[in-house]
């Protein structure tokens, strides 16, 4: 290490950090697991260890977990994925003092032993097979199949867990192994930004370590109380809204650029709800290059939903999408969420770790879950109050984990909040985010007296889906001067909904080297976002 670096710590959501987009392969079953980082050279330019940690940070003799961790390379420029290398955009001229690191949590991906409830990855393909995407609105015994789904697969989970590490996998230990890393790379404090799932590592370690904050960002923050009481009904608050955003800037485009359009918003907004009642009678089925299969109605609402997180690049093929189906063709809407079919013999090529660590851990971390299935009927029905969409979100939480086993005793609940940090925290709320509302980021604003948070005037998950030169702006004053937003800050972005190339497009029209430099670094941030964000419960 340089005397003198800083570490940026990297969590983008609950999945592998470490997705190298290249052909180019490393053996981490090779790399024996050290006490210490133990550097050896792997993907040309990057550097990997394994850290040995405890499963029990109370009883460090239960036995050890090792945590897949990669960090800068010779050239300190070509770094952890690509979101690595955009973020020493983002720092400018002050880059060269960081190393970013990015690091898989125990249990997923490249980190061991891994959670897994399967065992060949055929057997995983057939039950995912079975279960997506079911809409909890589809039929009348939606809700009791979910239930006895989630009730076989916590059994399944707790007779395969051979290593016993899925009692360990909660967000507690997690923290506790960022703080460990950020020790071991000679530092005292973390610095770190998370997304997501990882706005509850990030305030959770805050809540765990008041003393250890140097920098945190959590960007489309998830509500800690929400999280850990397993009752995400909070995070549909602006699902409806996201939707709404469709149905105005498909309006607003015209036809040539919108293939859903309707003069006006309500007339759109009525030729869905006329679509989406004839797929419920009749479905579309579709053959494509990515395989085949029903457009129902629980895969056109799915469409719809998943459309939400990413607008700016998603919305106008789920326009064509929407107007072909209407026409009897399915297979344009079918290939948005069309997976490659499953490829019994891959023995030619040397294939990925798969985990089942998002279910494990968002059900472990949790209350547990005795609800019978009137009473989830009843939870379902009372949250379907707060948006449409409630059909997802209700699944991937309060229902998913109705059947979870393992928990540890002593496990963190909360509250997650400090009264003083070493260091504030800056939140970051898109208007229109529809599972992490800007009301859940109020809420966890609360809990760290002196935090700051940014809101990015734009619809979708995460301020990464939207290109917006302010808020990276900040972002950048935060990491590297410790210098905050005004509160009540809101930030413009420089995209148009349905614009042709909406992630590469500007309002403004002169832009100078720096600022076209961070525009597109901020859409190669938005774009490993999308490709790693897992769908929680499915």
């Amino acid at each position: 290490m340089i005397l003198g670096r800083s570490q940026l710590l990297l969590s983008v959501v609950l999945s592998s950090a470490l997705v190298v987009q290249s052909a180019e392969t490393f053996l981490w079953d090779q790399l024996t697991p050290s006490e210490d980082l133990q550097w050896v050279q792997c993907y040309s330019t990057f550097q990997c260890a394994r850290l040995e940690v405890p499963f029990d940070y109370s009883n460090e003799n239960v036995g050890t977990a090792a945590i897949a961790i990669e960090a800068p390379g010779g050239s300190g420029v070509d770094t952890i994925v690509s979101m690595g290398a955009s973020f020493q955009v983002i720092l400018g001229n002050e880059s060269s003092l960081y190393d970013i690191v990015g690091f898989d949590p125990r249990g997923v991906r490249y980190s061991t032993p891994i959670a897994s409830f399967f065992e060949t990855d055929a057997e995983r393909a057939l039950w995912n097979a079975g279960s997506l995407p079911t809409s909890l609105n589809a039929s009348s015994n939606a809700i009791p199949n979910a239930w006895g789904r989630a009730h076989l697969l916590g059994a399944l989970a707790a007779q395969r867990d051979a290593s016993q590490i899925l009692k360990y996998l909660t967000t507690d230990n997690v923290a506790r192994d960022m703080l460990r890393i950020t020790q071991k790379f000679g530092f005292d404090k973390l610095q770190y930004y998370g997304v997501s799932y990882g706005s509850i590592l990030g305030a959770t370690f805050a809540a765990l370590f008041p003393d250890k904050v140097e920098r945190i960002i959590i960007d489309g923050v998830l509500d800690p109380e929400a999280w850990f009481s397993a009752n995400l009904t909070i995070e549909a608050t602006d699902t409806d809204k996201a939707l709404l955003t469709f149905f105005d800037g498909c309006a607003a485009a015209g036809p040539d650029l919108c293939a859903f359009y309707r003069p006006t918003a309500a007339a759109i907004a009525e030729r869905l709800t006329a679509l989406t009642d004839s797929i419920r009678m009749q479905p579309v089925p579709a053959i494509t290059p990515a395989g085949y299969g029903l457009v129902d109605y629980s895969l056109l609402r799915m469409t719809i939903f998943e459309s939400l997180y990413d607008l700016y690049s998603a919305f106008p093929a789920l326009a064509r999408g929407l107007a072909a189906l209407e026409n009897g063709d399915g297979t344009v809407l079918y290939s948005i969420l069309a997976q490659a079919p499953f490829q019994c013999d891959n023995s030619s090529e040397i294939s990925l770790p798969i985990d089942d660590s998002p279910v494990a851990i968002q059900c472990g971390d949790a209350v547990e879950v005795t609800d019978s299935i009137q009473q989830l009927v009843e939870y379902y029905e009372n949250s379907a109050k707060t948006s449409q969409f409630t059909e997802f979100l209700v699944g991937t939480g309060r229902i998913s984990c109705s059947g979870w086993q393992v928990y540890r005793e002593g496990r963190f609940l909360g509250p997650v909040s400090a009264a003083n940090t070493s260091f504030p925290l800056l939140l970051i709320a898109n208007t229109a985010d529809p599972v992490t509302p800007k009301i859940a980021a109020l809420k966890a604003q609360a809990g760290f007296p002196g935090s700051v948070l940014l809101t990015q005037d734009s619809p979708g998950h995460t301020s990464a889906t939207a290109p917006s030169l302010c808020t990276y702006g900040y972002i950048r004053e935060y990491l590297v001067n410790g210098v905050f937003p005004t509160p009540g800050t809101i930030c413009s972005v420089d995209a148009t909904l349905f614009e042709p190339s909406a992630t590469n497009s500007t309002k403004r029209a002169v832009l100078n080297a720096d600022e076209m430099d961070l525009l597109a670094a901020i859409k190669d941030i938005g774009d490993s976002v999308r490709s790693i964000r897992p769908r929680f419960g499915n």
